[in-house]
């Protein structure tokens, strides 16, 4: 692909609490539009996202990528057993850091935020939601077990109901790598991401308790979710499960279909794959013009 030989800086920034975190800056091809924040899905690195943010350079866009604390990169402690990262950390200290970052690079007041499952579920975490422009969320939703489709559904609940608990007692991490289900988890993600699950709302379950303050009905940003027919997890109703939490946002949803783009499974993320790029567009259609 033309855009392989595109190069990007390995950057080192730090979160609030001043955890060391690892990103990928891109910069733009041309005249710059506003710039792209792509944050990531849970236990999925920076670099899955790569062949799409040289694409994004090509359109006119700088783009920041990064990998959330106890992921890739941003593992600062000697093994992932000793990390105390939690999925509300993310939310909370690590989006809102890397998009101070991208804003203080470019010199930009705001930013588009392509959100990936989780890296779109928990922009009302961030203190900062307010430089966020417009907000992709590709394949997001509040991933309650008891609306992910068959016949995924069991092995879901498998997972996250006693996979995640055994093995964080065992291993003192969890070895989802093992199970196909992206890098292993430091086990306060783990243990949070299996609580969310298990009723509906995701995040909600956290709010007045470990989720002291939240601004999912301050954010105001318009919303996109671009879904595909065939994702078991991001289902219609776990999407509208989420979106009910952002009272205040413009909201639309996208749902792609294999069959119109060459008929290959798209799933929860084969969307980010260079194998799918004629699904892009889609992706930032409401950026247009930006």
């Amino acid at each position: 692909m033309k855009n392989a030989g595109i190069r990007h800086e390995s950057i080192r920034f730090h979160a609030g609490d001043g955890y060391s975190l690892g990103g990928s800056y891109f910069p733009a091809q041309y005249d710059e539009k506003i710039p792209i924040l792509i944050c990531p899905a849970t236990g999925v690195k920076q670099t899955f996202y790569y062949a799409f943010a040289r694409w994004l350079c090509e359109q006119g866009y700088s783009v920041f990528v990064f990998d959330y604390r106890g992921i890739g990169a941003s593992i600062a402690e000697p093994h992932i057993k000793f990390s105390k990262a939690r999925i509300q950390d993310w939310g909370e200290l690590d989006m809102p850091a890397a998009l101070r970052w991208l804003l203080e690079r470019t010199g930009a007041n705001k930013a588009h935020l392509i959100g990936h499952s989780a890296g779109a579920q928990l922009v009302g975490l961030m203190p900062n939601h307010g430089a966020v422009c417009s907000l992709a969320a590709i394949s997001a939703s509040s991933g309650y077990i008891g609306n992910i489709g068959w016949p995924l559904r069991p092995v879901a609940a498998f997972l996250l109901l006693f996979y995640i608990p055994f093995s964080a007692r065992l291993f003192g991490y969890v070895p989802a790598k093992w199970l196909g289900w992206g890098e292993s988890l430091p086990v306060g993600v783990a243990r949070q991401w299996s609580r969310w699950c298990r009723s509906p709302g995701y995040v909600e379950n956290e709010f007045g308790a470990g989720v002291g303050h939240h601004y999912y009905q301050e954010f105001q940003a318009p919303i996109t979710v671009v879904s595909a027919c065939d994702d078991a997890l991001a289902t219609r109703r776990n999407i509208d499960d989420w979106l009910r939490l952002l009272p205040n946002a413009r909201k639309s949803i996208s749902v792609l279909r294999p069959a119109d783009f060459g008929g290959e499974p798209i799933g929860h993320i084969n969307m980010f794959r260079r194998s799918h790029s004629d699904m892009w567009p889609e992706m930032i259609k409401n950026f247009s013009g930006a």
